[in-house]
């Protein structure tokens, strides 16, 4: 059984991720199934959290690109809604996805958005510090290989979502 592709959609919050990975799901072809930061990040209990956040959050993503690779070895493509930051519970956070993924069909997608937009955004939102996009992109991890980029602030979720797929998926 040949391994699903993984793409990893590396950005800050409220930079379209999650926006991109629905409409990603929209398709039918190919199917992608999610996994996600803030979905495992429910999986631990805020005592927790708040107890000592970046050590147990580090703990659940490193488990995340785990079962990323358990739907790949199933033949599954996989959505990881992420963003690849230097904190040192992770260091070097780049370099460790890389290795769980040696040998899995991974491609790393930039999801781009201007931080005044992001804040913008965050704001909008309403669930998030207005600076908290300005704080991850200082932490971001630096000289990533993207398979591909898209900016949010130019296309729509559904754009963005068409443009990796025919990126990863239709050029042959």
């Amino acid at each position: 059984m040949d391994k699903g592709k993984i793409i990893f959609l590396n950005g800050v919050t409220s930079s379209g991720k999650t926006s991109i990975v629905e409409a990603m799901q929209n398709y039918s072809e190919p199917f992608f199934y999610v996994v996600a930061n803030d979905l495992f990040e429910n999986t631990i209990g805020d005592k927790h959290l708040q107890t000592d956040y970046w050590k147990y959050l580090s703990e659940a993503i490193i488990l995340m690109y785990h079962t990323a690779k358990l739907f790949s070895d199933h033949g599954k493509n996989v959505l990881i809604d992420g963003i690849l930051v230097e904190r040192p519970e992770l260091k070097p956070h780049y370099d460790k996805v890389q290795d769980i993924f040696d040998g899995y069909p991974l491609d790393i997608v930039e999801v781009y958005c201007p931080l005044d937009l992001c804040r913008k955004r965050n704001i909008e939102r309403g669930d998030r510090r207005e600076d908290q996009s300005d704080e991850q992109n200082k932490i971001m991890s630096q000289h990533i290989h993207y398979s591909f980029s898209v900016d949010t602030s130019l296309n729509t979720p559904e754009e963005c979502a068409e443009m990796i797929i025919t990126s990863l998926f239709k050029k042959q």
